[in-house]
């Protein structure tokens, strides 16, 4: 996907303070193919907003408040929920490596230290938009590794991809180039609609035993369905 002025990236900003929030709109906006469409100061005012305003990434802030009733890492499965088609750019300022695996076990596409550049932030909404997830080496080397196993479990999740159609496989490499079901319907062929593509997802999560796009890119990547991107951090 590329993002134009016409069809610019859209983003849902979500912090608790709103001379924050100013800050990172007034910085993306630098870029003319990003867009702020939405802000949100707890997680109601981001479920809510989630639910009736289109947007493409959400930029959250895992440390919401106390005026949050819950915390940014509690809400990231139920903003996925509320906006499937959405990605999740977590933003903290801790280093607390257990937390950021935790942010993407729950389905953040990737994270942001408020250390990073304004370059970095750009250019990690711009990936992530992309399809490709935005985590340090470490970090994605770990998810890979936590869906690694035996020799046993690698034979059970052989049997599980035996299940997939040629048609799902295809679509499983078309999610891994980060298109959307809209441009995945178009590229197979121009009759299929979204919901076909939604009923091909829904079969293909079913099959593989996973809950999200990101825990199937995962997936894709560990077992050879897709080749992961290689990060290059400037």
């Amino acid at each position: 996907m590329v993002a134009t002025k016409a069809t610019p990236i859209r983003v849902l900003l979500i912090d608790d303070h709103a001379c924050v929030r100013a800050g990172y709109r007034m910085l993306l906006e630098t870029r003319s193919t990003i867009k702020v469409v939405a802000e949100a100061g707890t997680s109601d005012e981001a479920l809510t907003i989630a639910l009736s305003e289109e947007f493409d990434i959400s930029l959250l802030d895992l440390q919401l408040g106390n005026k949050s009733p819950e915390s940014g890492l509690d809400i990231i499965p139920k903003l996925l929920k509320a906006c499937p088609t959405a990605r999740i750019l977590a933003l903290t300022d801790l280093t607390d490596y257990t937390m950021h695996q935790e942010a993407a076990r729950r389905g953040a596409m990737g994270l942001v230290s408020k250390d990073d550049s304004v370059s970095v932030l750009l250019k990690a909404v711009e990936k992530v938009y992309a399809g490709e997830p935005w985590f340090d080496r470490a970090l994605l080397g770990s998810l890979l590794s936590e869906r690694s196993g035996v020799n046993s479990e690698r034979d059970a999740e052989r049997a599980k991809i035996n299940l997939l159609t040629k048609r799902e496989h295809e679509i499983v490499r078309l999610i891994a180039k980060g298109l959307k079901n809209r441009e995945i319907g178009q590229h197979l062929n121009p009759s299929i609609g979204e919901k076909t593509i939604r009923n091909h997802l829904s079969a293909i999560f079913g099959k593989l035993e996973v809950v999200s796009r990101f825990e199937l890119l995962i997936y894709a990547y560990r077992h050879g369905l897709a080749a992961p991107p290689v990060r290059v951090k400037h």
